[in-house]
C-alpha cells in the first residue's frame, strides 16, 4: 500500500508494518470487516514475518468470520495454528475457527427456512464440535473455554437428535437391528443429550418388534428411570440465548 500525494499520485515509498497494522485494526474495531481485510492482506503480503503478521492473521480470520465467509475464516485460522503452534493467542485461533464452522452451519439453515438443524448433513455442527473440543482439551483455562463448552453442549444435542431421526427411519422401514444400534450408538456417544428417553423408546420399540422381550424389558426398566423432566424442550435445544449473536 502506497501514501498518496497531493496530486493524487502514489509514492512508491511503502507503509511501514506498524502503520499499516494501525489502519487495519482501526477499519475492524469500526466494524469495516471487509476493508481491514485487504489491508491485513496486504500486510502479510509485504511484511509476511514479525509480531504485526502474526496478530493480523488472528484478526482477519476474526474479520472473515464477521462477514460471513466460514470458509477463509477457517482456513485462515488453520493457518495461524500450523505456522505459530506456540504463539500466546492460539486459543484464539481454534475458537474462531469453531465460532466459523458453527455460523456457517447455521447461516445455511436459516435460508432455508426452519429447517430442524438435525435433518441435515451433520459434517457442519461435527467440525464445530472437533474445534471446540479442540480448544477445551489444549487450553481448559482459556478465557473461551466458558462459551465454548455452552456451544459444545448444544452441538451434542444437534448430533445426538440426527442419529435419532436416523433410528427413527429404520424402525419405520422395519431395519429393527440397524434402528436399535442407533439409539445404542446415542447412549454410549451422547450420554447426556436431550434424545436419551427417546433413543431408549427406539430401543423398546425394536427389541419388541423382533420378540427380544428380555432386551425389551430391560430397556423399558431404564426408561421409566429416566425422568423426562431431566430432557431439556426443543425450543431451549433449537433457540440458544447466543442464536442471534455470534460475537
Amino acid at each position: 500500500m502506497f501514501t498518496p500525494l497531493p496530486d493524487g499520485t502514489e509514492q512508491t515509498v511503502q507503509l511501514p508494518a506498524a502503520e499499516l497494522y494501525r489502519q487495519a485494526k482501526a477499519e475492524l474495531d469500526d466494524g469495516n470487516y471487509s476493508s481491514a481485510i485487504k489491508l491485513y492482506e496486504t500486510l502479510q503480503s509485504r511484511y509476511p514475518y514479525g509480531r504485526y503478521a502474526q496478530q493480523s492473521m488472528l484478526e482477519m480470520a476474526y474479520a472473515y468470520y464477521r462477514t460471513d465467509e466460514p470458509d477463509p475464516a477457517i482456513a485462515t485460522a488453520n493457518r495461524f495454528i500450523k505456522q505459530f503452534p506456540n504463539n500466546p493467542h492460539v486459543d484464539y485461533a481454534y475458537y474462531v475457527k469453531g465460532l466459523a464452522n458453527f455460523k456457517g452451519e447455521m447461516s445455511v439453515l436459516a435460508t432455508i427456512g426452519g429447517q430442524d438443524p438435525t435433518e441435515r448433513d451433520p459434517q457442519g455442527p461435527k467440525d464445530a464440535f472437533n474445534a471446540f473440543n479442540e480448544l477445551v482439551t489444549r487450553f481448559p483455562g482459556s478465557k473461551y473455554t466458558p462459551d465454548t463448552r455452552i456451544r459444545m453442549r448444544y452441538l451434542v444435542n444437534t448430533l445426538a437428535k440426527h442419529e435419532l431421526h436416523i433410528a427413527r427411519y429404520y424402525l419405520r422401514r422395519g431395519a429393527h437391528i440397524a434402528a436399535v444400534n442407533r439409539a445404542q450408538g446415542i447412549l454410549s456417544q451422547y450420554p447426556n443429550s436431550s434424545s436419551t428417553h427417546e433413543a431408549l423408546a427406539v430401543m423398546v420399540q425394536g427389541y419388541d418388534a423382533m420378540g427380544m422381550t428380555e432386551l425389551r424389558d430391560d430397556a423399558r426398566r431404564v426408561l421409566a428411570n429416566n425422568s423426562a423432566a431431566a430432557v431439556s424442550s426443543d425450543s431451549d435445544l433449537s433457540k440458544p440465548s447466543w442464536w442471534q449473536f455470534w460475537k
